[in-house]
């Protein structure tokens, strides 16, 4: 007999036991002859007991103990499976030598720790930032740069940090809130205009200001230019003067066709400035800077991104499908609106969503039936991915809110 024990537990297992396995760490230990071989193998050898020490851990190696005895590697569901999956390896036992039943409920638990670990891993991520303070330390302006970092990045490290934050969530609503305005028909005056024009430029400057710096107190121009927010904040500030310059080269084009008698006035940039305008609505996304709540929707939107797709492709095959099918019983009705499967495709799709706005229905009591079918698969399958989404977003929002209130 073989003489074992581990972490303080005595354990006896025949030589001729071992030696059927002889690649395991046990199995080397009753075949070698050599002592120093074996002291090798193991922690340390009490000459009294003629017992071999091993510093590990017992309760793990109750299941080793029963494999040599049964030849049958057992795993319970209680266990960690990085510790079993260490615990093994060092013994020299492969997972090959359990039921195939216990491998796969293992390999699967295996396969969620990881995942869970690769998730905690990104929202720790999520809110980290770029640089941290310590990289400052003996660059140019060190100080001055960790201060303005400070004041940027880290809007818990001071009162002022606080509400420069506030601000800037402040002045993207009353950004928004400008833009909205503009549109409106009684602001189009001579008045309204002014005062629009004042909030943009106001809103502008501050944004500009913010995102110099940013700049300034990056300590690696590459990161800044890569990072996801970064970009939000340059996206919010050129509309501004993307369209400071357009309006300039629009007025010299009219001053230029007025010289020429032109009776209408040529603006070849008028839809791009319309479009630039409208680029302005982008700067609602800086708040995800400030607010959990968007930080947790995007990580779920990026972490679910294959189930995201599938309810598209869902979508895709039953506004193809049953757009055929309403297509192929209305179409001799006088006076439908289903002439063809691409008309039918606006109502498949209102109908899918379960929206039904009722400007397309059908009239014949097949295509009713077809319909109810319709809406009945809509229901089925927007309820399906939207639970699991949800659920994804409330781990991931109470995760990150516990996250900030540790830091």
């Amino acid at each position: 007999l073989l003489n074992i024990n581990v972490g303080g537990k005595s354990f006896q297992i025949a030589c001729k036991v071992l030696a059927q396995y002889p690649i395991t760490r046990l199995g080397k230990l009753a075949l070698y002859t050599d002592p120093v071989k074996k002291l090798q193998l193991c922690d340390d050898y009490l000459v009294q007991k003629n017992e071999y020490f091993f510093d590990r851990d017992p309760s793990v190696f109750h299941y080793i103990f029963h494999f040599y005895r049964s030849g049958v590697l057992w795993m319970m569901d209680e266990m960690c499976p990085s510790n079993f999956v260490e615990e093994i390896e060092y013994w020299g036992i492969h997972l090959k030598y359990s039921q195939r039943c216990c491998r796969i409920l293992f390999e699967e638990k295996q396969d969620e720790l990881n995942e869970y670990l690769k998730i905690e891993k990104e929202l720790e991520a999520e809110l980290e930032p770029l640089d941290s303070g310590k990289q400052f330390d003996g660059k140019f302006l060190g100080g001055f740069r960790k201060m303005i970092w400070n004041l940027i990045e880290n809007p818990y490290s001071s009162v002022p940090a606080k509400i420069i934050a506030v601000m800037s969530s402040f002045f993207v609503l009353i950004s928004i809130v400008g833009m909205t305005l503009s549109t409106v028909e009684e602001m189009k005056n001579k008045t309204g205009k002014m005062w629009m024009e004042q909030m943009e430029m106001i809103c502008a400057i501050f944004f500009t200001s913010e995102y110099l710096m940013r700049l300034i107190s990056s300590s690696s121009f590459k990161n800044f230019l890569r990072a996801a927010f970064n970009a939000i904040d340059l996206v919010a500030i050129l509309p501004f003067y993307i369209q400071l310059l357009f309006e300039n080269l629009d007025e010299a084009d009219t001053l230029y066709h007025e010289e020429l008698h032109k009776v209408e006035n040529v603006s070849k940039l008028g839809k791009v400035l319309k479009l630039i305008k409208l680029m302005r609505i982008f700067r609602i996304l800086k708040l995800a800077r400030h607010s959990t709540g968007l930080r947790a929707f995007s990580f779920t939107m990026r972490q679910c991104y294959q189930q995201v797709c599938c309810l598209l492709l869902f979508i895709a095959m039953g506004v193809f499908t049953f757009s055929a099918l309403i297509h192929s019983v209305e179409h001799d009705v006088p006076g439908t609106d289903f002439t063809s499967i691409p008309c039918a495709w606006w109502w498949a799709a209102v109908s899918l969503s379960t929206v039904g706005y009722g400007d397309t229905v059908p009239d014949t009591m097949l295509g009713r039936m077809v319909a109810f079918v319709c809406i009945s698969f809509g229901i089925i399958l927007n309820g399906m991915p939207i639970s699991i989404l949800y659920n994804k977003f409330s781990d991931y929002y109470a995760k990150l809110k516990a996250h900030e209130l540790s830091q």
